[in-house]
C-alpha cells in the first residue's frame, strides 16, 4: 500500500523531503500523475503528490515573463496567455491520453521536468530554452532558487537547463519562471497528399530550407492521417505531409502561397486555416494519430531528419509511424516483441536515440526506457545525482537503474 503525502505549499514540500532524506525513504514525485507511465516504474512506499502547488504567481505580459507553480494545469496557463494574445512558444504537448489519462489534465511541472516540446520546437527551441528561473527542493531537503526573470543569467550554474529533462530525479520544483511570446496573428498550413515517407521528408526539408520561416513540419502516413479530427486530413485516403507558417496576416498569406508553389512540385496541395490548422498541430504534438493503433508499444526516436524515412524502412516490422520536426522526431507504434523492439530500434539508428514512451510496467522494468548512456556520460549523471540527491530519495531509478 502506497502512502500519499500531499504538501499544501513549498514549506511542507521541503519538510516532507527533509524527512525522507533523514529516514532514507524513497519518494515518487508526481504532479497531475498523467505521465507516471513515462520512465521506469517505481516501487516506493511513499508518493509525494505536488498537485496542490498550483496557480499563477506572477504574470507580466509587457515583460513576456510568467511565474507559476508546477501543479498549474496547462489549460489554465493557456487561457491566461490567450487573454493577452501570448503563448508558450515551445508548444507543450498533452501526453496524458498516451498513458490513459484524461486530456487537458496535464500540469506545467511535468512538461518542464520531462522537457517536452511540441511541433514548434524546430523554430522556437525546446522547453528548457524558455525556462528562465526555478525554485525547488533538492534531495538533500534544501530549498534553492536559480535563474531569474531575464533570458541571460550568468550567476552560478544554469540549474534550469539541468532540471528540465531530469524527470524529478534531482529536485522537486516549487516555482517555474518561463519566457512567453506573442501569439501569431494568423496560422496557415500547407498539406501535400499521397507522398511516401522518403519523398515527404524531402518535401519537408525543402520547406524548412526555404525563406518561409516554417514553424511546423510533419508527415502522417495514411493510417495515421485517417485518424485525424481534421476532415481534409482524415478524408484524404492517403498520407498527408504538413508545413505550417505563422505571423502577421499579409506575411503569412505570402509565405503560404510560396510554400504551395514549392510543395506543389511534390504532389497535390491543400491549405488549412485557423481552427483546423491548430487542431492538426495539437494532434501531432499529442501523438493523437497513433492512439488508435491498438495497445501497442510506443517509441520516440530522435534521428538526423534526412535519415528518418530510412530508419523506419530499416526497422522492417509491423509498425505505424508519425514524423515531426521535419523527420527528426519519429513516433512509432510497434507490434509486441519480447523486448518491446528495443534491440531492433536501437540497432536501426545511428547518431540518435530511442526512448520507450509507452509500454507495460514489466517491460519498462527490464528494458532500458531511455537510450543507454556512454560510460563517461553515465558517470557524470551519477555524480550529478550524488550532488543533489545523495540518499536517492527523489524518483530513484526513474531514468536509469541505480541512478
Amino acid at each position: 500500500m502506497v502512502e500519499v503525502l500531499r504538501p499544501a505549499d513549498a514549506d511542507q514540500l521541503r519538510e516532507a523531503i527533509a524527512w525522507a532524506t533523514a529516514e532514507e525513504t524513497a519518494l515518487e514525485i508526481v504532479g497531475g500523475g498523467g505521465k507516471r507511465g513515462l520512465g521506469r516504474p517505481l516501487m516506493t512506499e511513499y508518493r509525494l503528490d505536488c498537485s496542490a502547488l498550483a496557480g499563477i504567481v506572477a504574470y507580466e505580459p509587457e515583460e513576456l515573463v510568467l511565474t507559476i507553480r508546477p501543479g498549474t494545469p496547462l489549460a489554465e496557463i493557456a487561457a491566461a496567455l490567450a487573454a493577452e494574445r501570448q503563448q508558450l512558444a515551445f508548444e507543450p504537448p498533452d501526453l496524458g491520453p498516451l498513458y490513459g489519462a484524461q486530456a487537458g489534465m496535464g500540469s506545467i511541472g511535468g512538461v518542464i521536468a520531462c522537457n517536452l516540446s511540441g511541433p514548434r520546437r524546430i523554430k522556437a527551441g525546446a522547453a528548457r530554452d524558455h525556462f528562465l528561473g526555478v525554485a525547488a527542493v533538492t534531495g538533500r531537503g534544501e530549498a534553492i532558487k536559480a535563474g531569474g526573470k531575464v533570458v541571460k543569467n550568468v550567476t552560478g550554474y544554469d540549474l534550469c537547463k539541468l532540471f528540465a529533462g531530469a524527470h524529478g530525479t534531482l529536485a522537486a520544483l516549487t516555482e517555474i519562471t518561463l519566457k512567453v511570446l506573442p501569439a501569431p496573428e494568423k496560422t496557415r498550413t500547407v498539406l501535400v497528399f499521397g507522398l511516401d515517407d522518403a519523398t515527404a521528408i524531402r518535401a519537408l526539408t525543402a520547406a524548412l530550407a526555404s525563406p518561409n520561416e516554417v514553424s511546423g513540419a510533419a508527415h502522417l502516413p495514411a493510417a495515421a492521417a485517417a485518424r485525424s479530427g481534421v476532415a481534409y486530413v482524415a478524408g484524404a485516403g492517403a498520407a498527408v505531409t504538413a508545413a505550417r507558417v505563422e505571423g502577421p496576416a499579409r506575411s503569412t498569406a505570402h509565405r503560404c502561397a510560396e510554400l504551395r508553389a514549392l510543395l506543389g512540385r511534390f504532389g497535390p496541395v491543400e491549405e488549412l486555416h485557423g481552427r483546423n490548422s491548430g487542431l492538426l498541430w495539437a494532434e501531432v504534438g499529442d501523438v493523437a494519430p497513433l492512439l488508435g493503433a491498438g495497445d501497442r508499444v510506443i517509441w520516440r526516436l530522435s534521428v538526423p531528419p534526412a535519415e528518418g524515412a530510412e530508419v523506419v524502412a530499416r526497422i522492417a516490422t509491423d509498425c505505424e509511424a508519425l514524423y515531426d520536426w521535419g523527420g527528426g522526431l519519429i513516433w512509432l507504434a510497434l507490434a509486441p516483441l519480447d523486448d518491446g523492439g528495443a534491440a531492433l530500434l536501437r540497432g536501426a539508428i545511428a547518431g540518435g536515440h530511442a526512448t520507450l514512451m509507452r509500454g507495460a510496467a514489466e517491460l519498462r522494468t527490464r528494458v532500458p526506457v531511455f537510450h543507454p548512456q556512454p560510460a563517461p556520460l553515465a558517470a557524470l549523471s551519477a555524480r550529478i545525482k550524488q550532488g543533489f540527491d545523495p540518499r536517492r530519495v527523489l524518483n530513484p531509478g526513474r531514468m536509469y537503474q541505480g541512478v
